[in-house]
């Protein structure tokens, strides 16, 4: 069984957001003439969709708190997003915004892109016609390699989020556990190398839109990069953690 399966026992189906599985998960992961057709009971369809572990034990999953959880951290601490805008280069130079930010993971990703996008600043260069508009970062950079954070990271032991950090010369995005399974730190971002820690968050993930195809975010990310005219994505893995490194434009 996979970490993401584990039952929760000290949570209970009222820790789940029946509003979150009716209104936004049930309709991605399924047709309306599916679920029109489709008579089976909320604790049935929670049951089928691994939200809890069975109609006979009732928990929610670590999967379930963390796709509609009503509190997720309140069971699972470290599943959080630490996000931090620095003024300087190293960690000890001036936090000018700082945010603990925690829900869902759908909610993590959604308030975590907002802040990238609030400190991504844009120039406008009027010598061009039409006017040519860059950014210091090309967002789908962001996008890519935070839902991998995101969808690989490691949950159990350990209590560390996900950590964005953004100082004035490049944003680290780092992510607690090392490669996992057939991804080792000599093929780790090549294309088509898959391999997941947490299998039914990636099939939630890309259920809900945040994965297209599997396998291609790293190097989709590099193309933006070199695309922005920054450097190449650098990647510092260990066994505790991937970080992804995006350096500004020189």
């Amino acid at each position: 069984m996979s970490y993401d399966l584990k039952p929760v026992y000290s949570a209970s189906i009222d820790d789940l957001s029946r509003v979150i599985f009716e209104n936004e998960y049930l309709p991605a992961a399924f047709s309306k003439e599916v679920l029109d057709a489709n008579d089976r009971t909320y604790e049935e369809r929670l049951s089928s969709t691994r939200m809890i572990v069975s109609l006979d034990i009732t928990s929610p999953t670590i999967f379930g708190l963390l796709a509609i959880g009503k509190n997720p951290q309140k069971f699972i601490p470290g599943a959080y997003v630490q996000f931090l805008r620095i003024n300087g280069t190293e960690l000890f130079d001036p936090i000018i915004d700082e945010e603990e930010i925690k829900g869902t993971i759908p909610d993590m990703i959604r308030r975590t892109e907002e802040k990238l996008k609030a400190h991504n600043r844009t120039a406008v260069d009027i010598s061009f016609s039409p006017q040519k508009t860059t950014v210091d970062y090309p967002h789908i950079a962001f996008q890519q390699l935070l839902h991998n954070a995101m969808l690989h990271r490691l949950y159990e032991g350990t209590n560390a989020p996900v950590r964005v950090y953004w100082f004035n010369d490049r944003v680290e995005i780092n992510s607690p556990g090392g490669p996992y399974g057939n991804i080792t730190a000599e093929n780790f971002g090549s294309p088509g190398i898959t391999d997941y820690r947490n299998p039914n968050i990636a099939d939630m993930m890309k259920t809900l839109g945040y994965v297209q195809r599997y396998g291609v975010g790293i190097q989709t990310a590099q193309n933006a990069m070199m695309k922005n005219s920054n450097p190449p994505i650098d990647f510092n893995i260990s066994q505790s953690a991937v970080i992804c490194i995006l350096r500004a434009k020189k």
